[in-house]
């Protein structure tokens, strides 16, 4: 499993990379930029400009994007670039951004706010459903990587400075998160734990911010494989392509030295990886 380059253009903080399974395209943000960008067919690319840092997106059944702006929800035209505000539920909250998030089976946007400083376990968890907002976890403080095992009675989550995937009992029906236990440390060598998805096989895939590499995880926590990359900060990925054994892989480069750059020169760019294995196509937002 080869990373391939798929976008040379430098990202300063790529992430939240979706494959749209109706429009056939892969969208990603740049956070830091505020940018929203499309990878088309033609391999042409668009870019969307943001009002604010842009943590993650999610497809939406009645057409464009749900996504999570550095305190609010929105939607996004993908044809006119609109935006318009949902909820705001953390705009009178100080020190704190949106970050990852992701759609589950039942329609429902979640998204983790962090720490700006990435000091203190300020961050929370909110669900968005339909327009209104829960908060259902505290205590993060860089609230990352959100995913769901096969039959939705499991929801993963990192804080990546503590170096841990949480798994937590989920009910869909209900909405709510039970037992929590960790499902995984990342040992100091390996980094951070950053964006997460599951595949057809239910297994977990995380990538290691400051870590050069992906790994993937049995359903019980076990390393199954480890894929090398040829750059420090892998932010996170998601399977998309024709058959979903495609798996996209988004970069960072921000505040890495002159020196790092040099030995990673592809920091920032989106990568693609040739797999055997096939991922589930992403769920959309009803709302």
């Amino acid at each position: 499993m080869e990373p391939k380059v798929l976008c040379q253009k430098i990202m300063l903080l790529g992430e939240g990379p979706l494959w749209h399974p109706i429009e056939k395209c892969l969208y990603w943000v740049d956070i830091i930029a505020a940018t929203l960008y499309r990878l088309n067919h033609d391999k042409s690319i668009d870019k969307f400009a943001m009002p604010s840092e842009i943590g993650s997106v999610g497809w939406r059944t009645k057409g464009g994007l749900i996504g999570a702006l550095k305190d609010r929800f929105v939607t996004i035209d993908t044809i006119t670039g609109t935006i318009q505000n949902i909820a705001l539920p953390i705009r009178s909250i100080k020190n704190v951004m949106f970050n990852d998030g992701k759609c589950d089976r039942q329609g429902r946007f979640w998204a983790g706010t962090k720490d700006k400083a990435e000091q203190k376990p300020i961050g929370s968890l909110y669900c968005l459903d339909k327009g209104n907002v829960t908060e259902m976890l505290s205590g993060f403080t860089v609230s990352n990587g959100i995913a769901w095992n096969l039959d939705n009675s499991l929801m993963y989550i990192c804080d990546s400075p503590a170096r841990q995937i949480y798994q937590y009992e989920f009910d869909p029906v209900q909405r709510r998160l039970g037992k929590m236990q960790i499902f995984a440390q990342v040992p100091k060598e390996e980094g951070f734990p950053d964006g997460l998805t599951v595949d057809s096989q239910g297994y977990l895939w995380s990538c290691h911010w400051d870590g050069w590499q992906i790994t993937r995880y049995t359903p019980i926590g076990e390393i199954d494989a480890i894929i090398p990359m040829p750059i420090p900060r892998p932010t996170s990925c998601c399977f998309g392509g024709p058959d979903l054994t495609t798996l996209y892989v988004t970069s960072a480069s921000i505040n890495l030295t002159a020196a790092q750059l040099a030995d990673a020169p592809k920091s920032g760019m989106i990568f693609a990886i040739e797999t055997d294995i096939k991922g589930l196509a992403e769920p959309s937002y009803l709302g």
